[in-house]
């Protein structure tokens, strides 16, 4: 109903803000990550939004970017996951670093979400592992690693990513090393995963 909300933010809380457009305030829940890229009052933003609906509640949740909104969307589809655990697990964790956990089976990592335990991230990753592809972690694009063109190239970093998580490094640790190797197109998983070490080591 409500694709996005553009407005000046007249009121920060601790999980919402309220947004006003024209002369109309719109009290939008969101999670941390919103309300730290948020850097003050009277400012202009737009938040992509989502329209949750219950017989004793209607809430509209807001994120950053649409990714985000996406990745809500996912998680509130989960047998037991409502928006609050959705918005606790962006809070977390950035949307790469949610699809990383996910492929890669890293149940501790989804678990730094507020509210959310052991068998809670089990079910999110039972249930979205087939929902998330390795293409669609965009956080290595800017090395030309994942690029429409270059698909093949792409897997191989992402692949390379999760072959790291495996030895135990933490999923931002991963793609940050495999980020540093650069123009990782020609590369196999196993030669990418070799140059990042040298950067891990």
């Amino acid at each position: 109903m409500l694709a996005y909300i553009k407005g000046t933010v007249e009121q920060i809380g601790e999980d919402y803000v309220v947004l006003e457009n024209q002369n109309i305030g719109f009290r939008i829940k969101t999670p941390g990550s919103v309300i730290m890229g948020i850097h003050g009052l009277h400012q202009q933003v737009t938040l992509y939004t989502y329209m949750y609906v219950r017989e004793d509640e209607i809430s509209l949740f807001g994120f950053l970017t649409r990714d985000a909104l996406e990745i809500f969307k996912l998680l509130i589809t989960v047998n037991g996951v409502g928006p609050k655990v959705a918005n606790a697990v962006l809070t977390a964790m950035t949307e790469d670093e949610f699809r990383m956990a996910v492929l890669s089976g890293d149940v501790k990592a989804i678990t730094k979400a507020n509210g959310l335990g052991a068998k809670g991230a089990q079910r999110i990753i039972m249930e979205l592992k087939d929902k998330i592809q390795l293409e669609d972690i965009t956080g290595l694009s800017d090395t030309g690693a994942l690029t429409a063109g270059d698909a093949e190239g792409g897997s191989a970093a992402v692949e390379a990513s999760m072959a790291l998580v495996a030895l135990g490094y933490s999923n931002t640790e991963a793609m940050r090393a495999v980020k540093s190797v650069g123009d990782t197109s020609g590369l196999d998983a196993e030669a990418i995963v070799k140059l990042a070490l040298k950067v891990l080591l």
